[in-house]
């Protein structure tokens, strides 16, 4: 059963993430926007723990998709990680302000990503793995 988001426009960076995701034993979900992923989340209900979100994707941004999370009760315990290329403080800070746990600039690591997830204190299924060689 799926229990991550990967929300992104651009493909590759969704396929590498939830390559990611699934190495630290999570199932992950693709989708190329906010409202897109919102539709998963209402289909997939509180199943979903985890969205790694970038910021600027066509329709509904990831900004936009964090708030709407944060606004439904329903969502709280969802872990959100903004991934973006958005470097400035400014909106690093805006973005946690808006809901999100924790903040990453793109380029990024596999061992990035799975430090963020920890310092959310979120337990990865496959807590042990190594990710590169």
């Amino acid at each position: 059963m799926p229990d991550a988001l990967v929300i992104d426009d651009s493909r590759a960076i969704r396929m590498i993430l939830a390559r990611t995701l699934q190495r630290l034993g999570f199932e992950p979900l693709q989708t190329a926007g906010g409202s897109e992923a919102l539709q998963l989340l209402a289909n997939h209900g509180v199943a979903i723990r985890l969205a790694l979100v970038d910021w600027n994707m066509p329709g509904m941004s990831g900004l936009e998709f964090i708030r709407s999370v944060r606004a439904d009760p329903l969502y709280r315990g969802l872990v959100l990680i903004m991934v973006t290329t958005e470097t400035e403080i400014d909106q690093m800070t805006t973005a946690l302000e808006a809901g999100a746990n924790e903040y990453v600039m793109k380029p990024f690591t596999d061992e990035i990503i799975a430090d963020k997830i920890r310092m959310t204190g979120l337990e990865c299924p496959a807590a042990g793995v190594r990710l590169s060689a």
